[in-house]
């Protein structure tokens, strides 16, 4: 017996992936701030890959998924720091409208762009962090707070175009930017996950609104089709996955404020530098 010409057993094993993948994502949304999006998009990649999914759209269905799936994860880790007293509440104010801005531009590109430049994109912004991470001296500093005014516009742009085009919640970028400017990572993981709520959300309707085209230019491909996938969002993956990610997004959101801030920094830069070669690879 084959669906999506796989056979039961190859089926069966995905969907237990997807599954084993959403308890982590989600732990790693907790640590990390990020809504898991850094670890969903190489896992669905190749999940996809297996069921089928044509090249020239198996990266942007992967990042719409991802997207998705942040959803429910980023508003649980998000309830947990903020419990906490830990997320800059002044930071959200003056980011929001240019983060929703970029996450508009992002999903209109999306629907144009070549299946490279998601890749290029993500590899890009992961290791040029994960350089940040691991090598992090102090004196690293664009200054010694956030800046005011339109720089500060802008950086919320570049955070709402970038994470809509890599499939993450914002977390990265919004991590980066309040430690170079002197803020503590605990406190940045913990306004990154209330980004995350902000950019997931009109994330995946943007995707939604990029992939509609994509069922009928490939009407052999399972994958694309209602009910298993809506625009460029998969509806099985994102089932599969979300239920074990709330489950431990707050199991996360203990780990992170239960270690040292050198820990963290090392963990999330490790991370990052292996996620990205995977696609260096497929990019070569």
């Amino acid at each position: 017996m084959t669906t999506a010409g796989l056979e039961f057993s190859e089926l069966f094993e995905l969907a237990l992936l997807l599954v084993a993948v959403g308890a982590l994502s989600g732990f790693l949304a907790g640590v990390f701030g990020i809504g898991g999006g850094a670890i969903l998009v190489p896992v669905f990649y190749e999940c996809f890959r297996l069921a089928g999914v044509p090249l020239e759209v198996r990266m942007p269905l992967c990042i719409g998924t991802s997207l998705a799936i942040i959803i429910p994860t980023s508003i649980r880790s998000w309830r947990a720091h903020y419990l906490r007293g830990a997320v800059d509440t002044e930071i959200l104010k003056s980011w929001w409208l240019p983060v929703l801005t970029g996450v508009i531009g992002g999903s209109i590109t999306a629907r144009y762009a070549p299946e490279r430049l998601f890749k290029i994109v993500f590899v890009t912004v992961a290791w040029s962090a994960a350089a940040r991470l691991l090598l992090a001296r102090a004196s690293w500093k664009f200054g010694n707070d956030l800046p005011r005014g339109p720089l500060m516009k802008l950086y919320g742009f570049g955070v709402g175009i970038l994470s809509t085009l890599m499939g993450i919640g914002g977390g990265l970028f919004s991590n980066l930017l309040m430690t170079f400017y002197g803020r503590p990572i605990h406190q940045a993981v913990a306004t990154s996950s209330a980004l995350a709520v902000l950019i997931s959300i009109p994330g995946a309707i943007g995707y939604v609104y990029a992939g509609w085209p994509a069922a009928a230019y490939y009407p052999a491909v399972t994958a694309l089709q209602m009910p298993f996938a809506l625009g460029y969002v998969s509806l099985i993956g994102a089932v599969l996955v979300m239920p074990t990610s709330l489950l431990t997004a707050p199991l996360g959101v203990r780990a992170a404020h239960a270690m040292s801030k050198r820990s963290l920094e090392l963990a999330f830069g490790t991370y990052l530098f292996i996620v990205g070669g995977r696609f260096v690879v497929s990019l070569l």
